[in-house]
């Protein structure tokens, strides 16, 4: 039997994307404050480098936050940038985080300086910023250019900033390679012409 699949439509995606990255800064709230009820100890599942068991730890790393100072300044630029990259469909996104978070902590896991612990969402923003500002030119969407070109004028100030190595207490080790892993998701996930529109589950 024959039959056709229902496609989201602008409004589902928008919905779909917004109730994710709303779940997504929530988990983030609420881990840390179980993080500071627990006394901190959860800040153990940060990244210290090139210790071998510190590779179970690259996932949860990019859910932790060193105190609430640290996850709300990371909050509304995951939830607008992660809410942007969304809208092109929840599967492609969750690949592209994929590929960004491990590929961000794996970076952090090799060069970032011994003895140091790292954690936070800031390397997956990184990421997603490179992802949203070079996918319109790598699909050639006269729509992603424009997204992209808005996302540069608003956090490009931010982003540069935050790979400056002078910087105490900043990973711009992990800023920078969430950087290059997002812009390089914008190549491997990239959209073919022909490829259609992720359908309603």
């Amino acid at each position: 039997m024959s039959g056709t699949c229902p496609q989201w439509s602008r409004g589902d995606r928008a919905m779909a994307a917004a109730k994710l990255m709303a779940g997504w800064v929530a988990l983030l709230w609420l881990l840390e404050v179980i993080d500071v009820a627990a006394g901190h100890a959860l800040d153990e599942y940060g990244i210290v480098p090139r210790i071998p068991s510190e590779l179970a730890d690259i996932l949860p790393a990019a859910f932790l936050h060193f105190g609430f100072a640290h996850v709300a300044a990371n909050s509304v630029p995951l939830l607008v940038l992660g809410f942007l990259a969304a809208l092109g469909g929840i599967r492609r996104f969750l690949a592209v985080c994929a590929l960004i978070v491990v590929a961000d902590g794996l970076g952090v896991w090799l060069i970032s300086p011994a003895h140091t612990n790292t954690a936070g969402a800031s390397g997956l923003i990184f990421g997603l910023f490179g992802y949203l500002v070079v996918s319109g030119f790598v699909e050639r969407r006269p729509l992603g250019v424009l997204v992209g070109v808005l996302v540069a004028a608003v956090w490009g100030g931010s982003i540069l900033a935050g790979l400056a190595p002078t910087q105490s207490g900043i990973s711009w080790q992990g800023h920078l390679i969430g950087l290059a892993a997002g812009v390089t998701a914008a190549f491997l996930l990239r959209r073919r012409p022909a490829e259609p529109r992720e359908p309603v589950p």
